[in-house]
């Protein structure tokens, strides 16, 4: 699909060589984008095999519109024939001591050219991942651990833990809330802290789920969504894959010390301890979990970072490297993907002669979106964490899951294209004003 004169993998080349570290969603988005932008790029991700981990992660249409992108709509197809299918469903919201059904919110329909997608995380990965590398012949290094980065005024790069040193004009941190890089922008070790808060999740068959009949219905009937709020939690149960695969997430007040790690084995006795005086079908659907699926993911909080960029400007942080999401927001991957698109927007019209004032530019186009962005998660926790029941019996909207189109209509790429020139002439001015 040719967007501004950029075919897929056929482009006019810029000569621009980017190294890109990490292959997540971020990384791997980045650097399809830099590749349809006519940008070198290469990915090097300390992971030595790819491996299908995780559960459900969920991409807005805001991302669905970047994933259409790639290959006349191909891509996306792939991924949505692995998605949740909540078309007839919806979203069913429930009291969580009672369990009664407060409200039903409809799934919206979405443009085809900007579909929504809720699946694996893993199944989801591979799709990209193999677009990336197979199809693109983006070359991938994989197992290689990043020592530190390094950047002066004509370019930056990487030293592997071998020693290697690999030099580009630019590189992007895709490489999660724990990035080497961070010191490399802000000059100083940043500590994640805890968020206050973890959550439980799994992924599952529906074996044990089919055996009972309370639970059977919620794979007898394709694809399901539910929810259950309370006090400072919130429960969230998916069938997908038509019914065949299980999966949840609990959210729960947690203060451990994250830092040893941020992801521990889960134990089921504890689940069901937190959820005992809930409505008895959480309980039923927390039993039916194989322990070995369970994981105790603590979710860190970092304070919104003064910049995301190196001071030569020839590093950039994207994704949870740059920003970290809650889960509550369903924004963390897709303002990942959003920050790949616009970097390759930026580099391209910035040109090889400009790369630190195109980075620059990137950062001044995303910084209060994100910031804006990353708000929703916190909102969406506190409206169900903390929910007025008397007044959502009167009006059961108050709990719907929001779902604004200042975010979902958001075309990253356009935008980068619209407001680039007009953002790098107030760089430059400013930048002439501090030398006067």
């Amino acid at each position: 699909m040719a967007t501004n004169g950029v075919t897929n993998g056929h482009e006019t080349r810029t000569g621009i060589k980017v190294i890109i570290v990490g292959a997540g969603f971020g990384g791997l988005g980045a650097a399809i984008e830099c590749h349809r932008q006519g940008h070198d790029v290469e990915i090097y991700e300390s992971f030595a095999e790819l491996k299908e981990l995780g559960d459900i992660i969920s991409f807005g249409p805001n991302a669905g519109r970047i994933f259409y992108r790639w290959s006349d709509g191909e891509i996306a197809r792939r991924m949505r024939a692995l998605s949740i299918d909540l078309s007839k469903y919806g979203f069913n919201i429930h009291k969580y001591d009672t369990g009664e059904i407060v409200v039903n919110q409809p799934t919206p329909e979405y443009a085809v050219d900007a579909p929504n997608f809720n699946g694996h995380r893993g199944e989801l990965h591979s799709i990209v991942f193999h677009y990336a590398r197979d199809e693109l012949g983006i070359p991938i290094h994989l197992g290689h651990k990043i020592q530190t980065y390094f950047e002066d005024d004509e370019q930056s790069g990487i030293v592997l833990e071998s020693g290697e040193k690999v030099a580009a004009d630019v590189v992007l941190a895709a490489d999660g809330v724990r990035s080497k890089a961070r010191k490399s922008v802000l000059g100083y070790e940043d500590k994640p802290k805890s968020s206050g808060y973890a959550v439980w999740r799994a992924w599952f068959s529906n074996k044990d789920m089919l055996a009972d009949p309370e639970t059977a219905h919620f794979c007898n009937n394709g694809d399901t969504f539910n929810g259950w709020i309370g006090p400072d939690m919130h429960f969230l149960f998916s069938t997908i894959k038509n019914g065949s695969d299980c999966c949840w997430v609990l959210t729960h007040p947690d203060e451990h010390d994250i830092d040893e790690s941020w992801s521990f084995p889960g134990q089921l006795s504890e689940v069901l301890e937190t959820i005992k005086d809930w409505d008895p079908m959480c309980t039923r659907i927390v039993s039916k979990t194989p322990e070995d699926k369970l994981v105790d993911w603590k979710l860190v909080y970092r304070d919104p970072l003064p910049t995301w960029v190196s001071p030569k400007g020839r590093i950039l942080l994207v994704g949870d490297s740059a920003h970290p999401f809650l889960p509550t927001s369903a924004q963390g991957a897709t303002q990942a993907l959003e920050d790949g698109v616009t970097i390759a927007v930026c580099l391209r019209k910035g040109g090889k002669d400009n790369i630190p004032t195109a980075v620059r530019a990137h950062e001044k186009i995303r910084y209060d979106r994100v910031r804006e962005t990353q708000k929703t998660g916190e909102s969406t926790r506190d409206m169900w964490h903390k929910t007025d029941w008397t007044k959502v019996k009167e009006n059961p909207d108050l709990v719907k899951f929001p779902r604004q189109s200042w975010i979902f209509d958001f075309d990253a790429e356009k935008h980068a294209e619209e407001v680039y020139d007009e953002v790098t002439a107030g760089l430059i001015s400013s930048e002439d004003t501090v030398k006067a």
